[in-house]
């Protein structure tokens, strides 16, 4: 579970790191959804 919660934390350090910016954070994240939805409206 520590590895885990380790591992978990440094994914989100690197995928903010990549980001740069808050409002960039937010692009991905929208892009992330925008992926989901399109792949759920193709079924």
């Amino acid at each position: 579970m520590k590895r885990l919660a380790s591992l978990l934390t440094l994914s989100a350090l690197f995928a903010l790191a990549g980001c740069n910016t808050i409002e960039g954070l937010g692009q991905d994240i929208q892009r992330g959804g925008q992926v989901i939805e399109d792949a759920v409206k193709k079924k």
